[in-house]
């Protein structure tokens, strides 16, 4: 249950983050500040003068040192303002750190085009004489790999110049979506007619009354529909944009040039769609599922969001939710409950809804300190389920920083959601072994069917919808809203089956989409739910070997290319298992809610 926002006094001092970890003082920010501030001029100086290993090591030394600072300085200064986003002395902190980072970004930008201006042979020598570029050698060589992909420096400079104009789509839809667009009215609980919001549409989507879920559905739709050729004039002209510039710089298509900077082969993404398409059978058996529980004639978009079982009432205090995770997580072994423990009363947390503080959840940290997790705890299922992925998020970062040196630290957003989702994971499952209540119970498979659903399927699915739409630009195709529509309904009736029922409305699922302007982003979140998926399984199973791997993996931070980690625990995604094994527990799952 939700309860009234809080004073920050009011609220108990271990149920609060400690930001003095980072800045016991406002003075030891600013002295930071003034500290980067010179250490700018310092690197800036280093333009077409690094002619050796030695400047080459100074540089580098150099610019670290100034990263390190400026992302205590702007974490601090975001937290700081989350805290209370009211506080003008706090939004002014946070703008001065933005400020500083423009200014770092200038004085750095030289040094790509340098790095990657030499020859192999030279960067290789300077490493070999150097004894400290040892230490750098990973990440040279990784930016060193866009060679191939560089133009001349004409041209580089040339496309520096166009960066609006290239980030134009993806801005105008932006605008359409954020700013300007205006949904249809609803019928409110009093009868009245209501514009729609983004957050009334959701709430109405997962209620029971039919009818408004009908008329929100339609509401919500019409200003796309409406709007149909703008939009896809401005997703025509992203996806154009992504093709010539694969072209331009070599790759062999937009989707290749995606996966470059993650060491991703095409063919783990082929491998995604292939094994999904293949074992879509319990998806659709779902649906049938869904219809009969309804009791509807015909089964609609609008129908598919709505929870099949009541929402349980249950209260969990946070203490009573912070020892249920610990029993969910025990299977991880001492190690990381310890730390678990430590991270309770040690101020990494800020636990309550307070006045003025930012909505949501996350999990932030700089190098050196430990994680902040931001919370808006309020007593129920959802939020004990969010202090699990958060927390997931905070070990993995804590793991990582205190085993790797800073350059090696951060994980790759490829693998970001996997500990938080192993998390969710051994949660759930160990609800599910635990309960003897059979209503909390279906509650739960319903809860977990669901986030398999759309974290997995729906993303395959919009994944799938983005290599073939790329495919028809390379092919010199035309790229309408039409165009659009003939693949997102052949699609969306290929994952969800024929039984639900297409009203007019459903071919337009594409032109809402904001994701597609970050094209090939969104199959991540499918690899990482069946990598923790496979991972929990596994550990769940008892498997010492693979609780032992994935506490390395946990350390590992970025020191690898993300498959060889995901390999490290047993995950090979490049393989059919993965997808198959996360494919046999959806099906698993919809067999115990049947029989339920």
């Amino acid at each position: 249950m939700s309860v009234e926002p809080l004073q920050r006094s009011a609220v108990a001092k271990d149920e609060q983050w400690n930001l003095q970890h980072i800045y016991a003082t406002a003075k030891q920010w600013e002295d930071d500040y003034r500290r980067a501030g010179s250490l700018i001029d310092q690197v800036a100086g280093y333009k077409d003068r690094i002619d050796s290993a030695s400047a080459l090591l100074a540089f580098l030394e150099q610019e670290e040192e100034l990263g390190f600072l400026y992302e205590k300085l702007f974490v601090y200064a975001s937290l700081k303002l989350d805290e209370d986003t009211r506080v003008t002395e706090h939004q002014a902190r946070v703008d001065r750190a933005r400020s500083l980072g423009v200014k770092i970004s200038s004085a750095t930008s030289f040094f790509r085009p340098y790095l990657l201006s030499l020859d192999k042979q030279t960067l290789d020598g300077y490493i070999a004489q150097e004894q400290g570029l040892e230490y750098f050698k990973k990440e040279l060589y990784d930016q060193f790999k866009y060679k191939p992909h560089v133009l001349s420096k004409d041209k580089e400079e040339v496309l520096s110049q166009l960066g609006e104009v290239i980030s134009a789509p993806k801005t105008i839809f932006g605008m359409i979506n954020n700013a300007d667009i205006q949904f249809g009215e609803v019928t409110n609980e009093q009868g009245e007619k209501v514009a729609l919001t983004r957050g009334m549409y959701m709430r109405i989507l997962e209620g029971r009354d039919r009818e408004r879920r009908r008329e929100a559905f339609k509401a919500y739709y019409k200003p796309y529909v409406g709007l149909k050729n703008t939009i896809a004039s401005t997703l025509a002209a992203s996806v154009k944009n992504n093709v010539l510039f694969s072209r331009m710089r070599g790759y062999d298509s937009p989707l290749h040039r995606s996966l470059f900077a993650d060491d991703v082969p095409v063919s783990l993404y082929d491998n995604l769609l292939q094994t999904t398409r293949e074992h879509i059978a319990p998806l659709h058996r779902y649906m049938a599922y869904r219809k009969q529980k309804l009791n509807v004639d015909e089964l609609r978009l609008y129908d598919l969001s709505v929870p099949l079982v009541d929402d349980c009432e249950v209260s969990i205090p946070y203490e009573q939710a912070y020892e249920t995770m610990l029993a969910g997580l025990a299977p991880l072994g001492g190690e990381y409950l310890d730390i678990l423990r430590k991270a309770k009363t040690a101020g990494w947390i800020d636990v309550r809804e307070k006045q003025g503080k930012r909505s949501g959840a996350y999990c932030w940290g700089p190098y050196g300190t430990h994680p902040y997790v931001l919370l808006n705890y309020n007593d129920t299922l959802d939020s004990m389920f969010t202090l699990a992925h958060e927390m997931g998020h905070a070990l993995h970062s804590y793991l990582s920083d205190a085993n790797q040196p800073r350059i090696s630290a951060q994980y790759k957003i490829f693998v970001a959601e996997v500990a938080s989702t192993v998390n969710e994971t051994l949660l759930i499952r160990h609800l599910l072994k635990e309960t003897t209540d059979e209503p909390f119970r279906r509650y739960l498979l319903n809860h977990f069917i669901d986030t398999i659903k759309g974290t997995f399927f729906s993303q395959v699915m919009f994944a799938e919808f983005e290599k073939l739409v790329h495919e028809r630009a390379m092919n010199g195709e035309a790229l309408t809203a039409d165009a659009f529509s003939e693949i997102y309904e052949a699609l969306f009736t290929a994952y969800n089956g024929e039984l639900v029922a297409l009203d007019p409305e459903v071919k337009y699922g594409w032109s809402r989409i904001p994701h597609f302007y970050n094209a090939f982003y969104v199959y991540k979140y499918a690899t990482g739910i069946a990598s923790a998926v496979s991972i929990a399984g596994r550990i769940l199973e008892g498997d010492e070997e693979t609780t032992k791997a994935y506490m390395t993996f946990l350390k590992s931070g970025g020191s690898e290319p993300p498959l060889e980690l995901l390999r490290g625990v047993g995950v090979d995604l490049l393989k059919p298992e993965p997808i198959r094994d996360l494919l046999s527990l959806f099906d698993d799952l919809v067999r115990q809610l049947e029989e339920l």
